[in-house]
């Protein structure tokens, strides 16, 4: 014997508003400071209700007399709010969430079930999220969130009017295609960002390494190499610069992922290898070693700044004609050497040209081309550490990520070679 939809649905209507009621007590009580004399609807027992009115009126007349009930409780609370104004209390929250249990009656009737819970888990998490938001807001440069605005807003206009078709000579990509691209890429770099930056704003050196490598590994490679320049020889820095190279090896594994199935699968393993024996290493170095909370600023520059992103275009469409050009002429010889030379600069144009671009060239070869250029890029940063952080202070952490360089770019061969 089944139950009742109607009254499953009334059940659900009592359940949530009574629990939100329970979230408004507590919200009232320890962030608003209102006291019970306060001029306003009550709490729990007004909330469940107020949401039992809500889904009577609606199954009696989802029309008017719902509206009426609505406009019932407005008036209602406008009368209260006057009184409030008088004692310079001049919130709504409180009020709006009552609109929102009012309107479960309608929601589960009209919707299905998952609609009412993710309205209800919203309401709670938001009510007890208070304190932390008011601290994030405090603390966040509000211009960067201002940039992830035009760029959504330059990707819903921009990427529809682009054309999906191969339009520009020597590019066998489309322009929506390069766009698509270029957007998805920046929102892997600004989550890596807005960890590093906003989420753990104190971190200690070894967490600077694992949230700077989402960003860029190269860049927080750098910025912890200077760091041994002000406090000298450290294993917690030699840590820190050999787990944001085992980051990047995951990261280059959701790129690829992404752009290209295939090519992401048969990375997994010799990617989670490399990436599990740099964390490895890294914890050996922090035996017996107190971390240092010490926060350090691995960028400055938002990666969705449109600046930022037109030059990533720029770049990426470069490294699409030039690959094209070397496969077309040189072959498989020469997309090895352009990938070991690409890895001396910044390796995610290419690597995902030749994820995403149509080339005359087989899955080994990609495969091959981006160990290379991982491989290549590792002995970058490792003339880095010694450049900017001394070969007396991080000999041990430069020899690491060259090993980790040459052992990607002799996996990158063997598999040319031997696959």
């Amino acid at each position: 014997m089944s139950l009742n939809i109607d009254l499953v649905h009334f059940l659900v209507v009592i359940v949530f508003s009574f629990l939100i009621g329970l979230e408004v007590k507590s919200y009232r009580r320890e962030f608003s400071k209102i006291d019970s004399n306060n001029y306003f609807f009550g709490d729990v027992r007004t909330y469940t209700f107020i949401g039992i009115l809500g889904f009577i009126l609606f199954k009696i007349d989802s029309s008017m007399l719902y509206l009426f009930g609505f406009l019932a409780l407005t008036g209602l609370y406008a009368i209260l709010y006057n009184k409030n104004l008088l004692e310079n209390k001049r919130s709504i929250l409180l009020f709006i969430v009552m609109l929102l249990v009012y309107t479960f009656g309608a929601l589960i009737q009209t919707q299905a079930l998952w609609m009412s819970a993710l309205l209800y888990v919203s309401i709670v998490f938001i009510l007890n999220s208070n304190v932390n938001m008011n601290k994030f807001f405090k603390d966040i440069n509000i211009t960067e969130f201002e940039t992830l605005g035009k760029m959504i807003l330059l990707s819903a206009v921009i990427l529809p009017l682009l054309p999906d078709t191969k339009v520009i000579p020597y590019i066998p990509m489309s322009p929506f295609k390069i766009w698509l691209t270029v957007v998805v890429i920046s929102g892997i770099s600004y989550g890596g960002y807005i960890l590093q930056k906003y989420i753990f704003p104190s971190k200690g050196y070894y967490l600077t390494g694992i949230f700077g490598g989402l960003y860029s590994s190269t860049a927080t490679t750098v910025v912890l190499a200077r760091k041994a320049k002000q406090i000298g020889s450290s294993n917690i820095l030699d840590a820190a610069i050999i787990s944001a190279t085992s980051v990047m090896y995951l990261r280059l594994i959701v790129v690829s992922l992404i752009f290209n199935f295939n090519i992401g699968k048969e990375l997994i393993l010799p990617f989670i290898c490399l990436s599990l024996s740099g964390f490895i290493i890294s914890f050996l170095f922090l035996r017996n070693q107190k971390e240092n909370n010490q926060p350090l600023d691995i960028v400055d520059a938002n990666p969705l700044e449109l600046k930022t992103a037109f030059l990533f275009a720029s770049l990426f469409v470069t490294m699409i004609i030039l690959t094209n050009f070397v496969t077309k002429n040189y072959g498989s010889s020469g997309l090895e050497v352009l990938s070991f030379v690409v890895g001396f600069t910044d390796i995610d144009p290419f690597i995902l040209s030749i994820l995403t671009g149509k080339f005359s060239i087989s899955d080994i070869q990609i495969i091959t081309a981006i160990m290379i250029a991982a491989g290549s890029n590792n002995l970058l940063k490792a003339i880095y550490i010694l450049w900017f952080g001394g070969v007396k202070n991080l000999y041990k952490s430069a020899i690491g990520i060259c090993i980790f360089g040459i052992m990607t770019i002799i996996l990158g061969l063997y598999y040319e070679i031997f696959l």
